[in-house]
């Protein structure tokens, strides 16, 4: 699976501002924080404010907060704000795609689209978070 880099941005901004919902970070802080093009990522904080899962902070010390329902926003909802497609991309197309090994790797490749499609939609923002918290402790002992 292969996201657009505006998916990624949104994904990485999503949980950034999702982990702690009170704390309000600037476009210049996560593009930062992940290496990423501030200008992109603004643009992307507003395709995700339009979508209601975060708000922009005006004055001074403004920024960008989480609005979203961590616990009922998934992966996958992320991903399809931005039109990717996690389905249907590994189809087998030219001439091998009418030969019976061509046909039985579509299936095979079809399969795992569903089952990524089943898993993103699985996880939560609020999933994703409780691991990183995990992770964090753990590593830290």
């Amino acid at each position: 699976m292969r996201l657009q880099k505006a998916t990624q941005f949104a994904i990485l901004a999503v949980l950034a501002l999702a982990r702690d919902p009170s704390r309000q970070l600037s476009a210049a802080e996560i593009a930062e924080t992940y290496g990423i093009s501030a200008n992109h990522l603004a643009k992307v904080l507003r395709d995700l404010g339009r979508a209601g899962l975060v708000e922009a902070v005006r004055g001074a010390r403004g920024g960008y907060r989480f609005a979203g329902n961590a616990k009922r926003t998934s992966l996958y909802d992320v991903i399809e704000l931005f039109g990717d497609s996690v389905e249907g991309e590994a189809d087998i197309g030219g001439p091998a795609a009418g030969t019976d090994i061509g046909r039985a790797l579509g299936l095979v490749l079809s399969e795992i689209d569903e089952i990524a499609v089943a898993t993103l939609k699985s996880i939560s923002l609020a999933t994703m978070i409780k691991s990183l918290d995990w992770e964090s402790a753990t590593s830290s002992r």
